[in-house]
Protein backbone atom coordinates (compact mmCIF):
# COMPACT_ATOMS: atom_id res chain seq x y z
CA UNK A 1 0.00 0.00 0.00
CA UNK A 2 1.34 3.54 -0.69
CA UNK A 3 1.48 6.73 1.44
CA UNK A 4 -1.12 8.72 1.77
CA UNK A 5 -0.86 12.53 1.11
CA UNK A 6 -3.36 14.81 2.49
CA UNK A 7 -3.60 18.03 -0.21
CA UNK A 8 -4.46 21.38 1.26
CA UNK A 9 -5.90 23.99 -1.39
CA UNK A 10 -8.23 26.41 -2.07
CA UNK A 11 -7.42 26.04 -5.88
CA UNK A 12 -9.51 22.56 -7.63
CA UNK A 13 -7.60 22.60 -10.60
CA UNK A 14 -4.24 22.40 -9.37
CA UNK A 15 -5.57 19.98 -6.45
CA UNK A 16 -7.19 17.99 -9.22
CA UNK A 17 -3.98 18.12 -11.07
CA UNK A 18 -1.97 17.25 -7.67
CA UNK A 19 -3.79 14.35 -7.27
CA UNK A 20 -3.82 12.87 -10.45
CA UNK A 21 0.05 13.00 -11.09
CA UNK A 22 0.74 12.14 -7.34
CA UNK A 23 -1.84 8.81 -8.03
CA UNK A 24 0.18 7.98 -11.14
CA UNK A 25 3.10 7.18 -8.49
CA UNK A 26 1.13 4.90 -6.15
CA UNK A 27 0.27 7.56 -3.11
CA UNK A 28 -3.26 7.58 -2.22
CA UNK A 29 -4.59 10.98 -2.44
CA UNK A 30 -7.13 12.83 0.28
CA UNK A 31 -8.11 16.43 -0.40
CA UNK A 32 -9.21 19.91 1.67
CA UNK A 33 -10.10 22.78 0.47
CA UNK A 34 -10.52 25.19 3.32
CA UNK A 35 -8.45 25.08 6.69
CA UNK A 36 -11.15 23.71 8.64
CA UNK A 37 -11.94 20.58 5.91
CA UNK A 38 -8.01 20.21 6.84
CA UNK A 39 -8.53 20.14 10.34
CA UNK A 40 -10.48 17.77 10.18
CA UNK A 41 -9.38 15.56 7.84
CA UNK A 42 -5.86 15.60 9.54
CA UNK A 43 -7.39 14.57 12.75
CA UNK A 44 -9.15 10.94 10.95
CA UNK A 45 -7.00 10.55 7.99
CA UNK A 46 -3.75 9.23 9.20
CA UNK A 47 -1.25 11.06 6.47
CA UNK A 48 2.03 10.08 5.93
CA UNK A 49 2.62 13.68 4.53
CA UNK A 50 0.44 16.96 4.26
CA UNK A 51 0.58 19.33 0.95
CA UNK A 52 -0.35 22.55 2.75
CA UNK A 53 -0.98 25.66 0.59
CA UNK A 54 -0.28 29.15 3.08
CA UNK A 55 -3.37 30.94 1.84
CA UNK A 56 -6.73 28.94 2.41
CA UNK A 57 -10.26 30.20 3.01
CA UNK A 58 -11.56 30.21 6.74
CA UNK A 59 -8.10 29.20 8.43
CA UNK A 60 -4.77 29.82 6.98
CA UNK A 61 -2.09 27.31 6.52
CA UNK A 62 -0.40 28.82 9.24
CA UNK A 63 -2.85 28.27 11.47
CA UNK A 64 -3.71 25.09 9.89
CA UNK A 65 0.00 23.81 10.63
CA UNK A 66 0.56 25.48 13.91
CA UNK A 67 -2.57 23.32 15.15
CA UNK A 68 -1.59 20.14 13.72
CA UNK A 69 1.64 20.71 15.36
CA UNK A 70 0.10 20.58 18.64
CA UNK A 71 -0.58 16.81 18.07
CA UNK A 72 0.97 15.06 15.19
CA UNK A 73 4.27 15.31 13.88
CA UNK A 74 3.29 13.94 10.48
CA UNK A 75 5.22 16.19 7.77
CA UNK A 76 3.88 19.26 6.31
CA UNK A 77 5.16 20.79 3.20
CA UNK A 78 4.01 24.25 2.71
CA UNK A 79 2.68 25.42 -0.78
CA UNK A 80 2.92 29.20 -1.03
CA UNK A 81 2.23 31.73 -4.02
CA UNK A 82 4.26 34.49 -1.79
CA UNK A 83 7.78 34.80 -3.06
CA UNK A 84 8.57 37.05 0.02
CA UNK A 85 11.28 34.92 2.59
CA UNK A 86 9.17 36.06 5.21
CA UNK A 87 6.65 33.76 4.08
CA UNK A 88 8.65 30.97 3.98
CA UNK A 89 10.35 31.23 6.97
CA UNK A 90 7.31 31.71 9.19
CA UNK A 91 6.17 28.34 7.44
CA UNK A 92 9.02 26.53 8.68
CA UNK A 93 8.88 28.88 11.82
CA UNK A 94 4.88 27.28 12.45
CA UNK A 95 6.26 23.54 12.53
CA UNK A 96 6.65 22.79 8.17
CA UNK A 97 9.35 20.30 7.48
CA UNK A 98 9.64 22.39 3.93
CA UNK A 99 8.32 24.62 1.69
CA UNK A 100 7.58 25.35 -2.49
CA UNK A 101 6.91 28.29 -4.02
CA UNK A 102 4.21 28.51 -6.59
CA UNK A 103 4.72 28.05 -9.77
CA UNK A 104 6.83 25.24 -9.40
CA UNK A 105 7.55 22.03 -11.11
CA UNK A 106 5.92 18.48 -10.37
CA UNK A 107 9.27 16.90 -10.72
CA UNK A 108 10.71 19.11 -8.10
CA UNK A 109 7.58 18.79 -5.57
CA UNK A 110 7.47 14.80 -6.16
CA UNK A 111 11.32 15.06 -4.84
CA UNK A 112 10.52 17.20 -2.02
CA UNK A 113 7.98 14.74 -1.42
CA UNK A 114 9.95 11.23 -1.94
CA UNK A 115 12.92 13.11 0.29
CA UNK A 116 10.38 14.05 3.18
CA UNK A 117 9.17 10.73 3.17
CA UNK A 118 11.94 8.39 3.46
CA UNK A 119 13.60 10.99 6.11
CA UNK A 120 10.11 10.47 7.87
CA UNK A 121 10.55 6.19 7.41
CA UNK A 122 14.07 6.26 8.31
CA UNK A 123 13.36 7.85 11.92
CA UNK A 124 10.54 5.36 12.75
CA UNK A 125 13.11 1.97 11.68
CA UNK A 126 14.24 0.18 14.78
CA UNK A 127 17.73 1.07 15.76
CA UNK A 128 19.97 0.65 18.75
CA UNK A 129 19.17 1.95 21.58
CA UNK A 130 21.76 4.62 22.47
CA UNK A 131 21.34 7.57 25.19
CA UNK A 132 23.62 11.00 24.98
CA UNK A 133 23.80 12.64 28.53
CA UNK A 134 25.34 16.05 29.02
CA UNK A 135 24.53 17.36 32.49
CA UNK A 136 20.59 17.64 32.93
CA UNK A 137 19.87 17.05 28.96
CA UNK A 138 19.28 13.95 27.52
CA UNK A 139 19.04 12.11 24.10
CA UNK A 140 17.42 9.12 23.81
CA UNK A 141 18.10 7.36 20.23
CA UNK A 142 15.69 4.82 20.16
CA UNK A 143 12.44 6.35 21.73
CA UNK A 144 13.47 9.40 19.58
CA UNK A 145 12.90 11.33 22.87
CA UNK A 146 14.56 14.55 24.43
CA UNK A 147 14.57 15.26 27.97
CA UNK A 148 15.99 18.53 29.56
CA UNK A 149 16.13 18.43 33.74
CA UNK A 150 13.62 15.65 33.14
CA UNK A 151 10.86 17.09 31.08
CA UNK A 152 10.41 15.24 27.56
CA UNK A 153 10.71 18.48 24.88
CA UNK A 154 8.53 18.22 21.88
CA UNK A 155 10.59 18.20 18.88
CA UNK A 156 9.96 17.47 15.09
CA UNK A 157 11.65 14.76 13.18
CA UNK A 158 13.69 17.53 11.16
CA UNK A 159 14.53 18.85 14.80
CA UNK A 160 15.56 15.78 16.28
CA UNK A 161 17.31 14.12 13.08
CA UNK A 162 18.99 17.83 13.44
CA UNK A 163 20.21 17.48 17.46
CA UNK A 164 20.92 13.70 17.21
CA UNK A 165 23.26 14.54 14.00
CA UNK A 166 25.38 17.62 16.08
CA UNK A 167 25.22 15.79 19.52
CA UNK A 168 26.34 12.15 18.00
CA UNK A 169 29.41 14.27 16.59
CA UNK A 170 30.54 16.67 19.52
CA UNK A 171 32.86 19.40 18.33
CA UNK A 172 32.33 18.51 14.30
CA UNK A 173 31.23 21.75 12.57
CA UNK A 174 28.41 21.47 9.88
CA UNK A 175 27.82 24.19 7.57
CA UNK A 176 24.27 24.97 6.55
CA UNK A 177 25.16 23.79 2.80
CA UNK A 178 26.20 19.89 4.60
CA UNK A 179 23.26 20.26 6.92
CA UNK A 180 20.83 20.70 4.11
CA UNK A 181 22.78 17.89 2.35
CA UNK A 182 22.33 15.15 5.33
CA UNK A 183 19.18 16.21 7.21
CA UNK A 184 16.81 17.28 3.62
CA UNK A 185 18.64 14.47 2.11
CA UNK A 186 18.42 16.18 -1.50
CA UNK A 187 19.86 18.96 -3.30
CA UNK A 188 17.73 21.95 -1.53
CA UNK A 189 16.80 25.00 -3.76
CA UNK A 190 15.72 27.17 -1.15
CA UNK A 191 16.99 29.56 1.32
CA UNK A 192 20.20 28.50 3.26
CA UNK A 193 18.36 30.04 6.63
CA UNK A 194 16.17 27.02 6.25
CA UNK A 195 19.58 25.66 8.34
CA UNK A 196 19.23 29.10 10.77
CA UNK A 197 15.51 28.49 11.37
CA UNK A 198 15.83 25.25 12.71
CA UNK A 199 18.65 25.86 14.90
CA UNK A 200 17.47 28.88 16.35
CA UNK A 201 13.82 26.86 17.08
CA UNK A 202 15.80 23.69 18.49
CA UNK A 203 17.57 25.94 20.49
CA UNK A 204 14.62 27.60 21.60
CA UNK A 205 13.44 24.26 22.73
CA UNK A 206 16.53 22.79 24.56
CA UNK A 207 18.44 25.75 25.86
CA UNK A 208 17.83 27.29 28.83
CA UNK A 209 18.73 30.59 27.74
CA UNK A 210 19.04 30.33 23.86
CA UNK A 211 20.74 34.29 23.52
CA UNK A 212 23.17 32.29 24.87
CA UNK A 213 23.27 28.50 24.19
CA UNK A 214 24.91 26.00 26.30
CA UNK A 215 24.88 22.92 23.27
CA UNK A 216 24.64 24.02 20.32
CA UNK A 217 26.72 26.40 19.48
CA UNK A 218 27.71 28.49 16.43
CA UNK A 219 31.35 28.99 14.33
CA UNK A 220 30.44 32.01 12.53
CA UNK A 221 30.84 32.53 8.95
CA UNK A 222 31.49 28.55 8.88
CA UNK A 223 29.14 26.69 10.90
CA UNK A 224 27.00 25.19 13.96
CA UNK A 225 28.43 22.43 16.25
CA UNK A 226 27.86 21.01 19.33
CA UNK A 227 29.77 21.41 22.57
CA UNK A 228 32.43 18.73 23.55
CA UNK A 229 31.24 16.59 26.44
Amino acid sequence: MGYKILIVDDEPLLVKGLKYSLEQDGYEILTAFDGEEALEKAKIANADLILLDLMLPKIDGLQVCQQIRLNSQTPIIMLTAKGEDMSKILGLEYGADDYLTKPFNILELKARIKAVLRRYQSSDKPIEERVIKIDDFKINTLGRKVSLKGEEVNLTAKEFDLLLLLASNPGKIYSREELLEIIWGYEYFGDLRTVDVHIRRLREKIEINSSNPEYILTKWGVGYYFRNK
